[in-house]
């Protein structure tokens, strides 16, 4: 079986991205982002997936996190559409719901080609020790505009901030590794009626 890796390296005036994936690995990863609670969000990605991230990032973090978290979701993005290749085989879809504790989440997931994204998470409060909350919706559109993903994020309970983050990682994690996986049955094939995606 071809090896589903990808490594993109992205560089602005704000940041200096480099990002690795295994989309069949084992869920190791390795983050150097300087903000640690999108690093703990994003290995939640990687174990709940089985997919391997390594993620290097160099950010104006004296200003805010936004460019860095933003600019990490469109270079894992980016990694994730070089990944899934022709994408000939993939299962396509995915979807998972997460609870933690008082929280659920629910995330689903197209291969479609098509980036688009529908956030509906209302968290109970702005920040998560200094985290602003509002970043994460940057981070998933980032992410889905250069992944070429339908992404639907749905917080359906929950009154801890960190909960609620976290079953919308979890579950998205778990979406990706079902979307992205290989089904024999359709080897060779594109899960599409249009014969592209």
């Amino acid at each position: 079986m071809e090896q589903r890796i990808a490594q993109i390296e992205r560089n602005t005036l704000e940041t200096q991205i480099n990002v690795s994936i295994n989309l069949d690995g084992t869920g190791k990863s390795s983050f150097d982002t300087g903000v640690p609670f999108l690093e703990h969000m994003l290995d939640q990605i990687a174990r709940h997936g089985l997919i391997d991230i390594e993620v290097v990032a160099k950010g104006d973090l004296e200003i805010d996190a936004h460019h860095t978290v933003e600019d990490v979701g469109i270079t894992l993005g980016q990694a994730f559409a070089k990944a899934v290749g022709d994408k000939k085989g993939l299962v396509r879809y995915g979807h998972a719901y997460i609870p933690l504790d008082e929280a659920l989440s629910r995330v689903v997931v197209d291969f479609s080609g098509r980036p688009g994204l529908v956030y509906d998470v209302k968290f109970p409060r702005s920040t998560i020790g200094s985290f602003d909350v509002d970043l994460f919706r940057e981070f998933f559109q980032g992410f889905v505009n250069h992944a070429g993903i339908t992404l639907h994020i749905d917080n359906l309970k929950g009154t801890n901030a960190h909960h609620v983050a976290e079953t919308m990682f979890k579950a998205m994690g778990r979406a990706l590794r079902m979307a992205a996986a290989l089904d024999p049955r359709m080897a060779g094939m594109m899960p599409s009626t249009k014969g592209s995606l």
